[in-house]
């Protein structure tokens, strides 16, 4: 069956595009780049007024929070007109000066894109090991820099991905490499001096399915191997002063048995959905801790999602979710008493800081909201108080007060309460005239959260709303809402975008005349497949970089990371999944019918979504659709899925997002 599909897509007369390194490919993507600004070159003035109005925003010199770790602070900053961080530390000493450790301004020159990976400083601060990007297929090559003396050998590794991982000698460094589909596969283990050449293979993962990764505790006393699928979970675990011995396993893999593990005293805690679809926490001994060593310490709850957990000398942190929103749990493992630390909005975020240190009742978490911008606190676990360090500079007067946020739930068609969150400016008017940008993904168990950006406010105080429909397939409810949107489910995802968009125009929120629909990688998907169903919904829908080959994707397992995505699409192999992905695959059910406006954007160099799904998408919808809207393709001959790496060409790619949704709307400079 599989061979079937792929012998006739191969006779299908769009095949040539797939092949980036025939200049005629790329000649047709320049042409349709072109086509794309010269049928937007009338609002050229409002790009630039919101490319000035965004950039006015921000704080373009600036420095993150310093973290002390040791003798040192670490922190980055930025400078006005360069597009990169410079990471630099300092000594806690009074008036000691700054060292530049790696200033990616310099690293990127004579390079149109340049993304870092991994940053890591050794245990005794001599060595930083990186990792760059130059392409954007995210395959990185791992330099090792001598801090004392400023020297980089010219030998690296190829092939890394994001991360490197120090053992305490400070002179081992592991670091995962990628296969021939982008799987991190190995597990390697080099020696600081030694060349590339001779670092040794300390795992490979030969199943497809199973990417592999490598953390050290919090403790910083183990490191954990992670090999994991979409549907399981094996760890093997090693002392960090031990480098050269074997990993030892703690458990083996089984389909559906997830855990991650933590490390605290003389104990490994055990976050596990075992018999436990929300998840539960466990500990088990250091000297065997296989699953029959399980011992249950935070039941199960159906109401609530652990999510995450961040373990310190005396105190558990839970990250868990209730009721569609983050909550922080504190257990002081000295007494075994717990607090929620308290937030004054009902609709926000809260996620971890940097917390390097262990052995602190310190803990940084960062709060955001849709009307409030990241804010980075201290948390005092003993006394719980909170201190602010850093909230995000919004430039040009903004004031929270201005706007609402607002979170509304629409009915889905089997009866299930779908949240949207929402922002607009104060004293909007619900008359059904209010333009409308409806976002959603639903895809991985990835909940899209209620974030401020302040981009966004070039929108708002036009008088847009921007919602976000918390659509299943994410894990804002926890692990269910995750699993009745993915495989057989695939379809909940889609008709719950579509009741958010009916419940917005039947409360007079907006009109489908007024709505944009936009989307990202699996949401475009997302988008596409709605668009598909529901045409008459919105006036204009972007698909950044869109996931629309669903059947072709998942049916060659030479397309990077489609074996590994299995457990979330389905195989097509099997028939059932087959004609199930094949009644919803967007560019399978292009139809002859009306669409709104469409923005499609590629990436030549996506190993995420391969750039011809968009580009042979946006051809097939101009030949078969009945419309005379605008369909926009613009494909990024040198970047990613991620798009541009410099966060002054971020700002641009947006402002021409932005651009679009207002020019489609009617609305003027």
């Amino acid at each position: 069956m599989v061979i079937g599909i792929q012998m006739k897509r191969k006779k299908d007369k769009y095949f040539w595009l797939r092949d980036s390194k025939n200049p005629d490919v790329i000649e047709y993507l320049k042409s349709e780049n072109t086509y794309t600004e010269w049928v937007m070159h009338h609002t050229r003035r409002l790009r630039i007024e919101l490319g000035k109005e965004i950039l006015g925003r921000i704080e373009q010199t600036d420095q993150s929070v310093p973290v002390t770790i040791d003798e040192y602070e670490y922190y980055y900053r930025t400078e006005k007109g360069r597009q990169y961080n410079i990471y630099c530390r300092r000594r806690t000493m009074p008036g000691a000066p700054e060292e530049i450790l790696l200033d990616l301004n310099g690293a990127a020159v004579g390079h149109t894109y340049c993304e870092l990976g991994a940053y890591s400083v050794s245990p005794d601060h001599r060595y930083l090991a990186y990792s760059i990007d130059y392409t954007g297929r995210e395959r990185y090559r791992l330099y090792v820099k001598d801090l004392s003396t400023g020297r980089i050998p010219a030998d690296s590794a190829a092939n890394a991905y994001y991360q490197a991982v120090w053992a305490q000698d400070s002179r081992t460094l592991f670091y995962t490499i990628l296969d021939k589909t982008f799987r991190p596969y190995r597990l390697m283990r080099h020696r600081v001096g030694a060349s590339s050449e001779k670092d040794e293979i300390v795992y490979e993962e030969t199943d497809p399915a199973f990417r592999i990764s490598l953390s050290r505790s919090h403790s910083r006393e183990y490191f954990f191997l992670r090999l994991e699928s979409l549907a399981a979970t094996e760890i093997h675990y090693l002392p960090a002063d031990a480098p050269d011995q074997p990993f030892r396993l703690i458990q083996p893999r089984e389909h559906g048995l997830e855990y991650y593990l933590l490390h605290q005293g003389g104990r490994f805690l055990i976050l596990t959905n075992y018999q436990a679809v929300n998840f539960r926490l466990m500990e088990a001994p250091l000297v065997d801790p296989s699953l029959p060593n399980w011992k249950e310490i935070i039941a199960h709850r159906e109401s609530v999602y652990i999510e995450d957990a961040e373990a310190f000398e005396n105190h558990l942190v839970m990250f868990e979710r209730e009721d569609g929103l983050n909550n922080v749990r504190i257990i002081d493992f000295r007494t075994g008493s717990d607090h929620y630390i308290e937030f004054k909005e009902n609709n926000y975020v809260v996620r971890s800081g940097r917390n390097p240190e262990f052995r602190t009742a310190q803990f940084r978490f960062i709060f955001t909201s849709l009307v409030t911008p990241e804010s980075v606190y201290e948390y005092d676990m003993n006394t719980r108080e909170r201190r602010l360090l850093k909230q995000e500079a919004v430039l040009g007067g903004y004031n929270p007060g201005d706007y609402v946020s607002e979170r509304v739930y629409a009915t889905a068609e089997d009866d299930v309460l779908v949240p949207i969150s929402m922002v607009y400016r104060k004293g909007l008017k619900r008359d059904g005239s209010n333009p409308l940008v409806l976002y959603g993904y639903g895809a991985y168990g990835e909940s899209i959260e209620p974030e401020f950006e302040s981009p966004r406010l070039s929108l708002l105080d036009r008088g847009l709303i921007y919602a976000i429909a918390h659509v299943r397939g994410g894990s804002e409810f926890g692990r269910q809402w995750y699993e009745d949107g993915r495989l057989l489910n695939k379809k909940n995802t889609f008709t719950d975008f579509i009741a958010c968009a009916e419940h917005l125009i039947g409360a007079n929120y907006t009109s489908s005349d007024k709505m944009i629909f936009a989307g990202f990688s699996a949401g475009g998907l997302l988008i596409g497949a709605v668009i598909n169903m529901r045409p008459d919904l919105c006036a204009a829908a972007i698909a950044d970089v869109p996931f629309v080959d669903v059947v072709d994707a998942m049916a060659d397992k030479s397309i990077p990371l489609t074996v590994t995505e299995f457990d979330e699409w389905g195989n097509p192999i099997d028939q059932e999944m087959l004609d199930y992905i094949s009644s919803y695959s967007p560019i399978d059910n292009v139809a002859p019918q009306d669409y709104p406006s469409l923005f499609i954007r590629a990436a030549v160099n996506d190993p995420r979504v391969q750039y011809w799904e968009p580009v042979i998408w946006a051809i097939k919808l101009r030949t078969i659709k009945t419309d005379n809207n605008l369909l926009l393709l613009r494909t990024h001959l040198g970047a990613g899925h991620f798009g541009p790496s410099g966060r002054y060409d971020y700002l641009k790619e947006l402002a021409f997002e932005y651009t679009f949704m207002l020019d489609v709307l009617g609305i003027e400079a």
